[in-house]
């Protein structure tokens, strides 16, 4: 069986009904979600907060959902919260995406990315789901925080993203899901929360200079993801720490949040 040539048919399809358009049957995935359910919802607890500011988009608008990346297990968990009423297109790295993984995976909204590049393939499917009213969620950063001596770097895919598909894009994290099994250590089940914060718009930045505003977007994006994971204040988290290799924003936005006026220099 030619499980790419299925897979790059799930690719194609919609996951919520769309004029015109085959969309994929959710037989599959909501007896997966079921299961799951029984799983997350015994074992960790998993619960969300914040969720109004992803559910405001259904059956409106398409929607990109962020999220800092610490475990293995966090598509999962926002996979659950999620489902049923939304239908989230994860971004996956693309080299778990062959043969029957990438079917089974494509068959729950998942589709391929290469890291460390301009996959503007990925980019245009993402774009595409978006303006057809889906919800496409990414890791920027992607790949595990705190795998290795991975240099993690800012990338500024999701704002191109959402000026493309002309989408809000809102932050999250997962909060305790590094916790259910670090390395060398046993299996635990901690109290896993999904958290959502408010839905940024790239016209709010339109102030910052062209030249950088799609990174700066993506910068201030990242830092709302950690605000939310640390439980402060965005300014108070220390982007230089987390991104040493980037640029840092601090100073451009200072005390700014969208719906004030721009910062005088």
């Amino acid at each position: 069986m030619d499980w790419m040539k299925l897979a790059e048919r799930t690719y194609e399809r919609s996951q919520i009904p769309v004029e015109g358009k085959e969309h994929n049957p959710h037989l599959m995935g909501n007896v997966v979600w079921a299961a799951l359910w029984v799983v997350t919802k015994a074992c960790f607890r998993v619960n969300a907060k914040g969720l109004h500011n992803v559910r405001q988009f259904k059956d409106t608008s398409g929607v990109l959902v962020i999220c800092d990346h610490v475990s293995y297990s966090d598509p999962v968990f926002q996979y659950e919260v999620l489902r049923p009423k939304q239908w989230p297109r994860f971004m996956a790295k693309d080299d778990i995406m062959h043969g029957f993984p990438a079917w089974f995976l494509g068959m729950h909204g998942a589709f391929p990315v290469a890291r460390d590049s301009a996959d503007l393939s990925a980019v245009k499917r993402a774009v595409r789901y978006l303006k057809d009213g889906e919800m496409v969620a990414m890791f920027p950063e992607g790949t595990r925080r705190g795998k290795g001596h991975v240099e993690l770097r800012m990338h500024a895919g999701a704002a191109l993203i959402a000026r493309m598909g002309k989408v809000p894009v809102v932050p999250s994290t997962v909060h305790n899901a590094e916790k259910v099994k670090r390395k060398g250590e046993r299996l635990r089940f901690p109290k896993v929360t999904v958290e959502y914060g408010a839905p940024l718009y790239l016209k709010d930045f339109e102030w910052v200079p062209k030249p950088k505003r799609m990174e700066a977007f993506s910068w201030y994006a990242m830092r709302e993801c950690f605000a939310l994971r640390q439980g402060c204040d965005a300014q108070a988290v220390d982007m230089r720490a987390l991104f040493p290799a980037d640029d840092d924003y601090s100073s451009l936005f200072g005390a700014w949040k969208p719906g004030l006026p721009a910062p005088v220099e």
